[in-house]
């Protein structure tokens, strides 16, 4: 007979059968958790086919065409400006003056040389003409008269001498008074009463009355869209309904050292609403240059030193990554000049957790909103 406590004891073969099966269990638990692929959930934007042809604004402000810097032609201490920025002036206006002195009496000086020199003909004429009247009777040789016509004739040369420099002299008093050469309105005063200047020293800037032009600058991306001779349109930020047809006048060989940006001059016709110093936005349009896609700044990532992004494989689900070309930086993220086209899916958050091959699965919401709200081929508007 066995004992109650026998037949409740579990056999040795019984705890053995327990172990193996529980340890078959776990390497089943752990193959399938090591085999279990990782799917991620991305968020991604949808990049639809370009539309209508790039269009270009950028602002600047409106300029005379001709501006000049006006200059005293002589050094000196500026005595008198007699006008200020906004006036207009007229050929032959005074503008400003230098102290005139110092030349004024260097006219008195020449004047005095000028006297001397014709005092000095009067005394060689009239040794010339006794010379030539002994010569005839015979009583003087041909070396005396040849030696009266020559100091005559060096008398003669420098009284003419004389009489120039007391023009110039004269000149040099003119010259202290600065004026206009032409109708236009004072834009900037760089010198002021006191000041000593020397010859040729910007004073004055006037712009001269006549065709208005604005000035704006554009970067190099799209300068080659700017070519002299191409119609643009102008807009004024003072008056909206203000609209005129201009053209490129003039592009910039080289860039500014400091912002990189190509100046361009665009000729407006004439019309008495522009005045000068008004804001107003040039709009051109692109050529055949590539359209510009906008992606979320947040779909932008880097690998090994290059600007990629993460494409979505529609047929497998999986992400590779592209290099892209950058234009610039935009309110709404980053525009893309190179690298992606119509139809693509772009990871648009999460790249930190990418990986090439990596299975993605588009959420229920994100996969509807792709074929809706897709990031269009934009039409940049740059103002600068």
């Amino acid at each position: 007979m066995f004992s109650r406590s026998a037949l409740n004891r579990p056999s040795v073969s019984s705890l053995l059968s327990l172990i193996l099966l529980g340890a078959v269990l776990s390497g089943c638990t752990e193959e399938n958790a090591e085999t279990k692929e990782v799917i991620r959930p991305v968020k991604v934007v949808e990049i639809a086919a370009a539309g209508k042809p790039r269009e270009l604004h950028y602002s600047g402000s409106v300029r005379a065409r001709t501006e000049m810097n006006l200059g005293f032609r002589v050094g000196g201490k500026i005595t008198e400006r007699l006008v200020n920025i906004g006036d207009r002036v007229e050929p032959g206006d005074v503008l400003a003056r230098v102290d005139a002195t110092d030349y004024q009496l260097a006219v008195r000086s020449a004047e005095a040389s000028l006297l001397a020199a014709e005092r000095q003909v009067q005394t060689t004429g009239l040794a010339k003409l006794r010379a030539e009247q002994l010569f005839n009777k015979s009583f003087s040789s041909q070396a005396q008269l040849d030696q009266a016509t020559l100091l005559y004739d060096q008398a003669v040369s420098t009284r003419d001498a004389a009489a120039s420099s007391l023009s110039q002299a004269k000149n040099q008093v003119n010259y202290t008074d600065l004026k206009a050469d032409q109708n236009g309105i004072v834009t900037a005063v760089n010198a002021d009463i006191g000041q000593v200047v020397g010859t040729g020293t910007p004073v004055v800037t006037v712009a001269v009355d006549g065709e208005k032009e604005v000035e704006v600058a554009v970067p190099e991306i799209d300068i080659a869209e700017f070519r002299p001779g191409k119609p643009v349109q102008a807009r004024f930020w003072s008056d909206d309904m203000l609209v005129l047809d201009g053209h490129v006048r003039e592009v910039s060989g080289s860039a500014d050292p400091r912002s990189r940006t190509f100046s361009v001059r665009v000729g407006l016709p004439k019309d008495e609403r522009v005045l000068l110093g008004m804001t107003a936005t040039v709009e051109a349009t692109a050529g055949s240059s590539a359209p510009l896609f906008s992606i979320p700044l947040s779909a932008l990532s880097k690998k090994d030193g290059q600007n990629i992004v993460w494409i979505v494989d529609r047929d497998f689900s999986t992400v590779h990554a592209r290099p892209v070309k950058l234009a610039d930086f935009a309110d709404n993220g980053v525009r893309v000049v190179e690298g992606l086209g119509a139809g693509d899916l772009v990871v648009a958050a999460g790249t930190q957790f990418m990986a090439e091959d990596l299975k993605v699965r588009l959420q229920a919401d994100e996969q509807q909103s792709a074929e809706q709200q897709s990031a269009r081929a934009e039409t940049p508007e740059l103002l600068r």
